[in-house]
């Protein structure tokens, strides 16, 4: 603990010098040329319009630079000489400014500059130069996802592989700053989808429909305190435009097609969304090989070797009905439906289990296991928003109502001796359900005209339902019938029903001109009842929490910033840990819920700092983490050598590190993005019996990298790559990985469509990703291969016209920051290391 702190204090020492440093560096920097954009109709700014600086004569841009959300830019980079400034934005005629600059002594400032709807069909417009991917806000970073356009065909997956501070493993799994306790909204809300699979949720979104991604690693207390290493919220593009439009998107390959159809319509006050996206994956194969020793009681040790090949296919959908209505100047009502539909199958086929004992061959078995996974969901949600006169002030009254049902099953075929005949099948089936129904109530006000002081309170209610069938079923031989096993332990109800109620108070303002500080407090008070139908009774107290937070930041010139923060988070259990059902395709690992986990108390301290050099932009964050009452496996061994897993508040950890991003536009065709993130962890349980006690710690190292290039005739050479080293786990490490790829992409019919073909991990035939656990009693090495080697072709069109008659008018909706699923890693794979671990 003692050297966390002094390495912390010490990378704090170093954020705050560097912003000094900085800062002595910005008085000798040379001329900047500013400006600020804005709409010659409302006066109202054009946030992050894009100012490009061309030599006269030429059609090259020199340098230029992104507007930030008040319409203010400053360029810096250019030579003497004369110079054409254009500034465009979506939407708006193209600006032209002629400037002559005759020394490098002294800013240039061209004051505002107004801009004119420009009120013609959005596939005629055409932005010039290349914006910026990164934001800074006082309690969040954005990324703009829309500017990227290595993404093209891929789905959100693709997206938050390419945002700083967040990693995303080969199966979707997303963590943060390498936890997974992570909330991810969609547009504000969360969903029934993300609530149940967070990696299924990314699956189902295409990336050409998302805007931004905000990762708030600090979230204030207008958050549910929810969520040990922040939120993600992904922001879908909304259409505010006038007219009717509809766009298609589609793509093929190897191992994976898509289909999306998204179509929206706005006359007057009201507007109307409807779409849908699908996805199947197929020919998705690969094996494992898992080698497992345990030391027995008598002294002697039993090894056991397993292996197979597996296969996956499925089928995600998102269905979505949207509406919203202008009452009148000062009232708006939205309305959503959404609806997601998963199938999922997995074989493990050639399931070969050898049992030893003091390396004498006691055993052989072979199986194949069958694993269904299906689900629908959805979700519906109502809000109305009052504004008044005065700028900044809003009430809103949101409601949401998500449904999650979700069966699992997995049949498990036992061979005889000879491997060939059929001795005996095992089924497990288990539906369960999550319901959940949100009232929240938000105020928000400016406490002076400047609107430099923001108050903000509220209060909110979320019942949740849970509920978990399990059933195991034994059927004899090849055409016996399945007869259901009379034992509670195997064969049982489950419900779990929990009430959140909370409220808080937030307040943000800024001082002595470069300063924000927004410090707020919550409290969230927790009842549950859990039963069960037969026999056994679980006990769970109800319990209150202070939640305080406080977010600070300090502008400097040119648009650098240092962030500072403080939160304390909890992280309830969901229904993943909680199922009391047994879960075992792998008869060798067991693994099961508890019903009386405690939720997770986490404490975050973070610094940041953004800068911009000469058309880069340079992220650093560093951050430390303390987490008490970790949610943890505890395995034990069984008389009969089968290692049984289940769940406990009994582990504290520890993680300490940073990140850096780099945005750099070399010019106006070729720009490169990316960065790495590092951190120490330390994992410790506590126990002190010898049999059970764990403690282990190491670095965890990940990194990214992607660019964009475009060529003649519309073509764009797009190339990313990601990696992510080892991760430490409490009782060993779970393995790194990489992935790559490489597409190429042309516009047509002036830019309304694009077709793309692209390749993914074509170097290597398939993936090894190893795995290692240890205890005082086992030691498990596990391989997992993955054949991921794709080749892909992507077409998107776009029919109709809009033009932008009306301002924009911003839509509240709820925010859930919900419940530790076990993704991202957190959950060891009991299934043998080829198929995922199943969400019970």
């Amino acid at each position: 603990m003692k050297k966390l702190l002094n390495l912390f204090l010490v990378l704090t020492f170093f954020g705050i010098t560097s912003g000094f440093a900085q800062q002595a560096a910005e008085k000798k920097e040379p001329a900047r040329i500013i400006g600020v954009a804005k709409d010659l109709k409302t006066g109202e700014p054009v946030g992050y319009a894009t100012a490009a600086l061309y030599k006269v004569g030429t059609d090259i841009s020199t340098a230029g630079a992104v507007a930030d959300g008040d319409g203010a830019f400053y360029i810096t980079g250019f030579s003497v000489g004369e110079y054409e400034l254009q500034l465009t934005f979506l939407g708006y005629e193209t600006v032209k400014r002629t400037v002559n600059i005759n020394s490098l002594e002294g800013d240039i400032n061209l004051g505002e500059i107004g801009m004119s709807d420009e009120g013609v069909a959005l596939e005629e417009v055409t932005v010039q130069g290349q914006r910026e991917l990164i934001e800074e806000r006082v309690d969040r970073t954005i990324y703009k996802a829309e500017n990227d356009k290595t993404t093209a065909g891929g789905n959100a997956t693709d997206v938050l592989r390419r945002v700083p501070m967040l990693s995303v493993d080969l199966d979707g799994n997303v963590s943060m700053r390498g936890s997974s306790n992570i909330l991810v909204l969609i547009d504000n809300r969360p969903s029934a989808i993300a609530a149940s699979s967070i990696s299924d949720a990314l699956k189902q979104i295409p990336a050409d429909e998302i805007k931004s991604v905000e990762v708030i690693t600090s979230p204030s207390a207008r958050f549910d305190a929810e969520g040990t290493s922040g939120v993600i919220n992904i922001v879908t593009k909304k259409n505010n435009l006038q007219g009717m439009t509809l766009n298609v998107n589609s793509g093929f390959g190897l191992r994976g097609s898509n289909l999306g159809l998204q179509g929206s319509a706005r006359k007057g006050k009201l507007g109307f969304s409807l779409g849908g996206f699908g996805r199947a994956g197929y020919n998705i194969l690969g094996s494992f090989e898992n080698n497992q020793f345990t030391n027995n009681p008598d002294g002697t040790v039993s090894k056991t070797i397993q292996s197979a090949d597996t296969e996956r296919q499925e089928v995600f959908g998102r269905y979505n009905f949207g509406v919203d209505y202008e009452i009148d100047k000062f009232n708006f009502l939205t309305g959503a439906v959404n609806i997601g539909i998963r199938n999922s199958e997995n074989w493990q086929n050639n399931f070969l289990t050898q049992n030893y004992l003091d390396e004498v061959l006691r055993g052989t078995q072979n199986r194949e296991t069958n694993t269904l996974d299906n689900s629908n969901s959805v979700d519906v949600s109502l809000n109305y928003t009052r504004t008044f006169e005065k700028k900044g002030r809003e009430l809103s009254f949101l409601t949401l109502y998500s449904r999650n049902n979700r069966e699992n099953s997995f049949t498990n075929t036992l061979y005889e001796e000879d491997l060939e005949d059929i001795f005996s099948r095992l089924k497990n089936v288990n539906p369960s359900k999550n319901e959940e129904f949100t009232v929240q109530v938000d105020y928000v006000t400016p406490m002076d005209e400047k609107g430099n002081q923001i108050l903000e309170y509220g209060a909110k209610n979320i019942l949740r339902k849970a509920y978990s069938d399990f059933s195991y079923f034994l059927a004899q031989g090849a055409d016996g019938e399945f007869v259901e096993l009379q034992d509670p332990t195997l064969s049982n109800e489950f419900s779990y029903d929990q009430n959140v109620t909370a409220g808080y108070l937030s307040y943000t303002f800024a001082f002595l001109k470069n300063y924000s500080l927004k410090p707020g407090l919550r409290y969230e008070y927790t009842t549950i009842n859990a039963d069960f139908k037969t026999e056994f009774e679980a006990e769970i107290p109800s319990y209150g929490t202070w939640v305080p937070s406080i977010n600070a930041s300090r502008k400097l010139k040119n648009g650098n910033m240092i962030k500072a923060a403080y939160n304390r988070r909890i992280q309830r259990p969901s229904l993943r840990f909680l199922n009391p059902n047994i879960e075992a395709s792998n008869p060798q690992q067991l693994s099961q819920g508890n019903p009386e986990l405690s939720p997770e108390l986490t404490d975050n301290y973070e610094l940041g700092y953004s800068t911009f050099i000469k058309g880069t932009t340079l992220n650093f964050t560093s951050f430390y983490r303390n987490t008490t009452g970790s949610i943890q496996p505890l395995r034990t061994v069984r008389a009969d050598g089968v290692i049984y897993t289940t769940y406990e508040n009994i582990g504290q950890e520890q993680a300490i590190g940073g990140s850096l991003f780099a945005n750099v536009n070399i010019n106006n065709k070729l720009s490169l993005n990316g960065g790495f993130d590092a951190y120490y962890a330390i994992l410790d349980n506590g126990l002190s019996d010898p049999q059970f006690a764990a403690q282990n710690e190491g670095f965890v190292i990940g990194g990214r990298i992607f660019g964009n290039y475009s060529l003649p005739k519309e073509w764009q050479i797009q190339l990313f790559s990601f990696a992510r080293g080892r991760q430490v786990q409490l009782q060993g490490t779970s393995g790194g990985f990489a992935a790559y790829g490489l597409n190429f992409n042309k516009q047509f019919a002036e830019k309304r469509g694009s077709i793309g073909f692209g390749a993914e991990n074509f170097l290597a035939k398939e993936f090894i990703i190893r795995n290692e656990i240890i205890t005082p009693t086992i030691v498990q090495n596990s391989t997992n291969a993955i054949r991921n080697l794709n080749f892909k072709v992507n077409f998107s069109y776009r029919i109709g016209k809009m033009s932008m008659n009306q301002q924009p008018r911003r839509r509240k909706s709820i925010n859930n920051d919900d419940l530790k699923d076990g993704e991202g890693g957190q959950v060891e794979n009991q299934g043998g290391g080829g198929a995922p671990v199943r969400n019970r």
